[in-house]
């Protein structure tokens, strides 16, 4: 589990865990709109399997921004004297904001090895 976590953090092949999914060599910091290779550069093997195929993604992503969001919520929390202070509302909407192309890439990743061949 912790090897393939790796993988998806290093922007690997879920097939044979040499070539790259996205075009730039940092998925971390690049805001720009990721650029995906079509095909792997070692083992060949299909990205994008149909046309939609990374649909599935958007549910990934809006767990990955639920998640950070009651993240940011939790950590936030201690700077403010009251429990629930509406100026957290913009803290929380700026960290969102600012992994948006982040977690593109990295929901994108999951989906992908979600559903790579396990039979190999």
């Amino acid at each position: 589990m912790l090897n393939t976590l790796m993988h998806i953090l290093k922007n690997e092949c879920p097939n044979c865990n040499k070539g790259k999914v996205f075009k730039d060599k940092n998925i971390f910091l690049n805001f720009s709109f990721p650029k995906m290779n079509e095909y792997c550069s070692h083992c060949h093997s299909k990205f994008q399997k149909e046309p939609g195929y990374f649909f599935g993604a958007m549910y990934i992503n809006y767990g990955l921004n639920v998640a950070q969001g009651i993240a940011t919520y939790c950590i936030a929390q201690f700077f403010f004297e009251k429990r629930f202070d509406l100026r957290i509302i913009p803290i929380i909407a700026t960290v969102i904001i600012a992994l948006t192309f982040f977690n593109l890439r990295l929901s994108r990743l999951i989906w992908i090895y979600m559903f790579k061949n396990y039979s190999n």
